[in-house]
């Protein structure tokens, strides 16, 4: 059991340090940038995911570096790099895609959306740098930086709204790129000790509830021989209801009668010295 312990142990840092090792092959590229504050807030999101290459081709505000939206991320800030051309951005990227909103543009190439794209730009990864554009808010990427692309990708938002905010983008992008489908915790099997509770078990806590909460005065008891008020909804299957939304487990419905059991007995007992 322990061998199994590290050796799982090992491989998750193996794994670790492989998804690290990918991830820095990342190259998130900002063309044309308008506000610097969208440029602080695309090197937050490249924080939060792992993610510390960026590269600026020609924005507008030469003083983002000081951005305050970069909450956290000041270093990638410190760290960009300027180019005056995507060409130049781009050179030592083996595979470079680009941003879209799509619209009624006439597009020359593949369009993929984000969740068909991101295992294959996980998998180039692997093995070279990849470049990933971002063109200016108000225009996104021209034709001519499309055409420094190998193919494109586009956020499934919806047809009456496509366009995002950057920063959002680049956050939504990176967030799929950096998750490991792997790494989901499988769900849990039921074991027996945590089985859910039978009709049985619920009817018994609804009948104790009840007996329970006619003895505090709570509910008034009826008069023996008197007949049952209908209404709409009699309070005991109000109670019933209640306890069905509960979903309890064989043994929280064990406990839960056990402590109702305990506190009928106490509230008799209280109320009445003959009991």
């Amino acid at each position: 059991m322990v061998l199994a312990f590290l050796l799982a142990a090992a491989e998750n840092r193996r794994r670790s340090v492989s998804t690290q090792s990918q991830l820095g092959q990342l190259r998130v590229v900002l063309v044309n940038t308008r506000n610097p504050l969208n440029i602080g807030a695309a090197a937050r999101a490249m924080s939060n995911f792992g993610f510390f290459h960026l590269r600026v081709v020609n924005p507008y505000e030469l003083a983002f570096r000081e951005a305050r939206s970069a909450v956290g991320a000041s270093p990638i800030l410190a760290a960009a790099e300027e180019f005056p051309s995507l060409a130049e951005a781009v050179a030592d990227c083996t595979l470079v895609i680009g941003t879209t909103a799509v619209g009624h543009r006439e597009l020359q190439h593949p369009v993929k959306r984000l969740e068909q794209a991101a295992p294959l730009i996980r998998k180039r990864l692997a093995a070279s740098r990849v470049a990933l554009l971002f063109g200016s808010e108000k225009r996104g990427l021209s034709n001519e930086d499309l055409s420094h692309c190998h193919w494109l990708l586009r956020i499934p938002t919806r047809e009456e709204h496509r366009s995002m905010n950057l920063g959002q983008a680049v956050a939504v992008c990176l967030y799929e790129l950096a998750r490991d489908p792997r790494a989901a915790v499988p769900s849990e099997k039921r074991t027996p000790a945590s089985a859910s509770a039978t009709a049985d078990h619920l009817e018994r806590i609804t009948s104790v509830l009840l007996d329970a909460l006619r003895a505090s005065g709570y509910l008034k008891s009826s008069p023996a021989g008197s007949p049952k008020r209908r209404s709409a909804a009699p309070t005991d299957e109000k109670i019933r209801r209640l306890i069905h939304r509960l979903n309890f487990s064989s043994s929280d419905a064990e406990l839960c009668l056990g402590i109702l059991r305990q506190i009928l007995w106490k509230s008799r007992s209280g109320s009445d010295p003959a009991a």
